[in-house]
């Protein structure tokens, strides 16, 4: 059946190979459609495909609707469930005897690595994994998958992300030495309990360097909530004088927190949430480094239904390289481009 772009939907599949006006070959037959290839077509201005009879099976909702393969569900839930229950051990081992094992964070981390380094819609991911439990255990693997992304992102090869991604997974070990009732204290900290907090990176270097001597992670330990402008802690270093891994890890630490749900506070809408990194940029975190990770996040969002300022709802086409925010989106029959309409604005993404 011959079909405009503008009602393709996804689950379509091409009928035939799809070449532009200069026979640049685009897509080919037997193609199921998503977002990502349906964008492809209108930014190459091909106006009509032909595509097969529509057969609408559930699994393409559910993929659509969690933004993962169904066929990757039973695998990533339990290793990504192992990986926060060896994450607890490790800050139980610190706890108990000073320092941890480097092979048992090899065992904690590594298969998580394996099982995720091949999913690229890490929005949909830590989403559809994230729950209200175990909060500093689950921002530690969350943080230390965002940072083995953002640092391949950034240029390191794979041993060193794996590194990196390592770093950030241990970042706050340094928690294990703060009570529960201060950790998960629901009304707001006194000034005496946020001097104890501020201490996890203290006490995180300390338990890094006796189980490994000075390391990046040691660093990150201590480094993490240090800022650019000098306002951080714990010794208020800026500027170049902060290593270039806490600086990956203080993006990831910051976006993970404010994505979370837990007892003091709601999770987040993943849009305010990158524009505060955004705002963040120009005075707290390291800009090339935040300006990165969320170049590499919007594009997660193509795909997504969103609501307008305006009420409207619509899904994301296309994602503009420089104007992060201001993607073009499908409106019932008719296309919104953000980046020229600068009176609207996305006001919430549906995940």
């Amino acid at each position: 059946m011959r079909i405009h772009v503008t009602e393709l939907k996804e689950g379509d599949i091409l009928s035939n190979d799809i070449f532009n006006s200069y026979g640049l070959h685009v897509l080919s037959k037997g193609t199921g459609l998503q977002m990502r290839e349906i964008s492809m077509l209108i930014q190459h201005h091909i106006d009509y495909v032909e595509v097969n009879s529509r057969i609408i099976q559930e699994v393409t909702i559910r993929t659509i609707e969690s933004g993962l393969s169904p066929k990757w569900l039973p695998t990533v839930k339990p290793i990504y469930q192992d990986a926060v229950n060896g994450c607890e051990q490790l800050f139980m081992e610190a706890a108990q005897n000073g320092k941890i094992d480097q092979e048992d964070v090899n065992q904690t981390f590594q298969p998580l690595v394996n099982t995720f380094k091949l999913e690229r819609d890490v929005v949909s991911m830590l989403l559809l994994l994230n729950t209200h439990d175990d909060y500093t255990y689950q921002h530690s693997v969350q943080v230390g998958m965002l940072a083995y992304y953002l640092a391949g992102w950034l240029g390191y090869d794979e041993q060193e992300s794996l590194k990196i991604g390592q770093a950030g997974f241990l970042h706050d070990i340094g928690k294990c030495q703060i009570t529960d009732d201060i950790l998960n204290k629901p009304a707001k900290l006194s000034d005496e309990e946020f001097k104890e907090i501020k201490m996890h990176t203290v006490y995180g270097h300390q338990i890094i360097t006796e189980s490994f001597g000075e390391s990046i992670a040691a660093t990150v330990a201590l480094q993490h909530h240090e800022r650019m402008d000098g306002t951080g802690y714990p010794n208020q270093v800026a500027g170049d004088e902060l290593h270039p891994v806490s600086k990956i890890v203080a993006v990831c630490d910051v976006y993970s927190a404010m994505i979370s749900s837990r007892v003091y506070q709601k999770k987040r809408d993943l849009l305010i949430v990158l524009r505060e990194l955004h705002r963040m940029s120009f005075n707290e975190l390291d800009p090339h480094t935040a300006h990165t990770f969320i170049k590499h996040m919007i594009p997660n969002f193509i795909g997504k239904q969103v609501e307008l300022v305006t009420g409207e709802t619509g899904i994301i086409i296309m994602t503009h390289p420089t104007e992060y925010f201001r993607p073009l989106i499908r409106v019932e029959d008719h296309f919104i481009d953000l980046s020229i309409e600068r009176d609207l604005e996305v006001k919430h993404i549906m995940m």
